[in-house]
Formats: structure tokens, sequence, C-alpha cells
């Protein structure tokens, strides 16, 4: 049985379980839906936790989880980001923060991709590397990371590499695909595999205390007018390697990355199109670079 406007049982049940509160910010009363009443009517009506939510949201109910994005994030826009499906290429540095962040703010379908498995080099900027996950996949921490921030998120793991032979396969049908690769070759299939399936691409890198940040959507000139031709970059001579990557720029990357993301599924305006955003931490500047 599934939990849709169409069964009357559910919905009577939905709205009995919903409480109303004063919201001490506001100082409205609202109705919400506490999590564990949603979990034991996901579980009633073998439905999931997401569409629980959702419907629940669609009646006027906020999860309470949620309560405190309402002043910045509508009910409407709440189930946008509840329907939204973003794959997010990494999960290291860059890509640990952003699932975090998207977990947190009720995105309903994450897609993690990752060959990778952490280690020791990685404990000094990673969040979901610890002295307990070194040796395991990153995409199955990430994955079980979200589970526990948020258990209405889906996610899907895969635990290989992106290349021009599973691009396509990998990365179709999602909103948007947030980059958090460390190289320049598999960025570069990433962006031609989102321009052929008309999906925005959400790009970020970090070197030292710094870190750059553009939106590529199919139609614009992306990262050949950043970074050149050259597919195989000597990632030797790298950025990244030349710097190295303490903790401090991909958490703040990162943060502009998933921002970015939310401003594409809203439709606000300022997304960074053709626009490279360039922090510099440790001088205290912020520029903005048309390209």
């Amino acid at each position: 049985m599934n939990a849709t406007p169409k069964n009357k049982s559910f919905l009577k049940e939905l709205k009995r379980s919903a409480i109303e509160i004063l919201d001490s910010k506001s100082n409205l009363n609202i109705k919400v839906l506490y999590e564990e009443e949603a979990i034991a009517l996901a579980l009633k009506y073998q439905s999931t936790l997401k569409s629980v939510y959702v419907e629940a949201m669609k009646i006027g109910v906020s999860p309470y989880r949620y309560i405190r994005n309402r002043e910045s994030i509508s009910m409407q826009d709440q189930i946008r980001l509840a329907e939204s499906r973003i794959a997010v290429i990494g999960s290291g540095g860059l890509g640990g923060h952003v699932l975090l962040l998207l977990a947190r703010i009720g995105i309903g379908h994450l897609r993690i991709i990752d060959g990778d498995v952490f280690d020791e080099t990685n404990l000094n900027r990673q969040p979901l590397c610890n002295k307990e996950t070194i040796n395991k996949a990153k995409p199955v921490v990430a994955a079980d990371a979200v589970r526990l921030i948020n258990p209405s998120v889906e996610v899907t793991i895969i635990t290989e590499k992106v290349n021009v032979a599973n691009a396509e396969h990998i990365l179709s049908g999602v909103d948007v695909i947030v980059d958090a690769l460390d190289n320049m070759d598999d960025r570069l299939v990433v962006e031609e595999t989102a321009k052929k399936n008309n999906i925005p691409f959400v790009h970020g890198a970090v070197a030292g205390f710094e870190g750059q940040v553009t939106t590529i959507f199919p139609e614009d000139k992306g990262l050949m007018s950043l970074y050149g031709n050259d597919r195989h970059v000597n990632d030797k001579f790298s950025p990244e390697n030349i710097l190295g990557v303490p903790v401090l720029a991909p958490s703040v990357i990162a943060s502009i990355q998933a921002m970015e993301v939310i401003k594409i599924l809203l439709n606000r305006s300022g997304v960074f199109r053709n626009t490279l955003v360039h922090i510099d931490l440790e001088n205290g500047q912020l520029n903005k670079y048309e390209y």
C-alpha cells in the first residue's frame, strides 16, 4: 500500500498524527510531524519515510526536523527538494561535506559515486574519514552517514570510478551533478555527459587555503574556458599537489556547491553560471570572474 492522497485511511491517520505546536520564532501555531510518528506510518502503510514527509507537507504539516528551514525554505520548496535526485561524484574532502549538507537540507535522493577507499592521509580534511572508516569504501561510509542524519533520504551507492564507458549509465536521471573530483580528465568526462543529458553541473576545486566554484548548464561554455583543452593534465603539477589540501577550504567550497544545487532546484537567482567564484581564505578575499 502506498502513502498517497488516494489512500483515505493513510491521510486520516497522517492528520491525526500531526501535532500543533507554538513556533517560538514566529509566535504562530503550526502543525508538525515527529519522525517517530512518520516512521510508524511508513511501516504500517508499506511506504517510504520520504513519501510520508512529502504527503504531510502537501497538506501543510511540516516534518519537525525541517522546522528551522521554514524561514528560508517554503513548504513547496521543501517538497521540491524532497523530490529531487542529486549525483555527487567523489565523497572525500568536497563530496563528503556536500553530501552531509544536502542530507540535512532534505534532498530526497543522493547518488554517491566513488571508487576509492579511505586512507590515513584523508584524516586531515575529509569529514567522513576517521580511525574506524580507514580502508572502507568511501560511498558505503557516506551512505551510512547520510542515513544516520536523515533516514528519509534515499541513497544509491556506486563504488566505481566514473569514466567514458560508464558515465552515461551512472549519471543519467538526476537533476544536478556535483563535481567533487580531484583531476581534470574525469571532470571533463562528467561535464560532457552532463551536457549531453541536459543536466546542470556544479564544479568545485580546492588547493591550499583557496578554492573555486562555478555552475555549468548544457549551453554554457564550461571547463574548457577555464582550464584549456588539455584533458590529461599531469597531476604531479596540479595546484592541489603543489599546495596541499588542509581542512578549511573544502568545507567552505562544499557549502557554496551545496547552495548552488539548492538555487538550481528552487529556481533562485544568483547561480554562478559563466562566473568563477574564487575564495582565498588566508587573505580573506572573494573574487568573481566572468568567463
